[in-house]
């Protein structure tokens, strides 16, 4: 028998699934424990992709079960680029991170050689995956995005699932930030510990409420913290003033099912509390943009006594925490209330030398 014949061991299972929801699916046979990790994703059809499994999957979703070749997946970039020739220091060059988010793959190309390789073997090491963009930074009042194709047909639209959450966007037009993943995922559970019950009430002995917490999302954006919270039984006003964000707001709402929960204003949150306070204040307040301190008396006005507050800040890390807590009891101060911080958190490096911090404080 030649090298080339396969024998029946060579032959392993994987499951068929439509292209687009590829990264869903993926996660699905995670949990399950099916997914075989040791083997490639690889392209089916034009619209459908081979997920390696190790067994059947009982819980998601497929077109079909199928014997794939069981060709061993090189398993790091490293790799991809090594087979294409890269010497050690080219590879030592080479990005050491990247996100996938739903079909796209995005990248910090840096001072890396030959982007467009890089490109193609991010996408040979991803087989779900269909355009390479490199990320360049982030700029504007309403911090967009720059960006480059380096591989693939140049699709930037996506739908990326996180814990169950399904975010449509457009990695050309809004910013997602892969390094956020922890803090959108706690905003869910945060809110799902609290469900029903108000803090005010909490506060006062008061009977809790039906139906979740009353929360305002100041800097909504695409749904970043409003979609998991929503999904876990919050009721939320979303603002966001960019347009392009708002749009993919509005159809994330829809495409999680929390049409009903959410309440979306495209409009600068500073002329959306007066009418949001005057209807009844809020339980939770968050505030998920790098300049925050500058809303804070707006968020003061909308939260009720015993509520909580997320503050987001891009503090130096000389600073950290000491600047945003001082500038949270300055404006509390000011409103003649009190401050109570729960809980600080470093999210990510912002830049270097400058971290993303995350404030929890009740306010009384």
């Amino acid at each position: 028998m030649s090298e080339d014949t396969e024998t029946a061991d060579d032959q392993q299972l994987a499951v068929v699934v439509h292209k687009p929801r590829s990264e869903v699916a993926i996660e699905s046979l995670r949990a399950e424990g099916v997914y075989d990790d040791t083997r490639s994703v690889t392209e089916w059809t034009a619209d459908s992709v081979a997920v390696p499994v190790t067994a059947p999957p009982q819980e998601t979703q497929f077109r079909e079960v199928v014997r794939q070749v069981g060709k061993r997946r090189l398993r790091t970039l490293d790799d991809h680029l090594r087979e294409r020739g890269w010497t050690d220091a080219e590879i030592a060059a080479a990005p050491s991170s990247w996100a996938v988010l739903g079909s796209v793959v995005l990248v910090d190309i840096g001072d890396s050689p030959r982007p467009a390789e890089v490109g193609d073997a991010l996408l040979a090491l991803h087989g779900e995956a269909e355009t390479v963009l490199a990320r360049h930074g982030i700029s504007g009042e309403h911090r967009e995005p720059s960006v480059e194709v380096i591989a693939g047909d140049g699709d930037t639209e996506t739908v990326h699932t996180e814990h169950g959450t399904r975010y449509a966007m457009d990695l050309a037009e809004v910013m997602f930030s892969p390094g956020n993943k922890a803090e959108r995922a706690r905003m869910g559970e945060i809110v799902s510990e609290g469900r029903g019950t108000r803090p005010s009430e909490r506060a006062s002995g008061e009977a809790a409420s039906e139906g979740g917490e009353r929360v305002l999302d100041m800097f909504a954006g695409i749904g970043y913290f409003t979609l998991p919270m929503a999904r876990a039984g919050a009721h939320v006003t979303a603002v966001e003033r960019n347009p392009t964000s708002f749009r993919f707001l509005v159809e994330n709402v829809m495409l999680n099912d929390v049409d009903e929960r959410v309440q979306p204003y495209r409009a600068d949150c500073r002329d959306v509390v007066p009418g949001f306070a005057s209807e009844g204040r809020a339980d939770r307040i968050v505030m998920g943009y790098y300049e925050s301190h500058e809303y804070l008396d707006s968020a003061l006005d909308a939260l009720t006594p015993g509520g909580v507050l997320h503050m987001h800040e891009a503090t130096p890390n000389s600073l950290v925490f000491d600047r945003p807590i001082e500038r949270l009891e300055a404006a509390a101060g000011e409103a003649n209330r009190a401050v109570e911080v729960l809980d600080t958190r470093r999210v990510k490096e912002y830049s270097e030398g400058v971290a993303h911090v995350v404030v929890d404080a009740k306010i009384q």
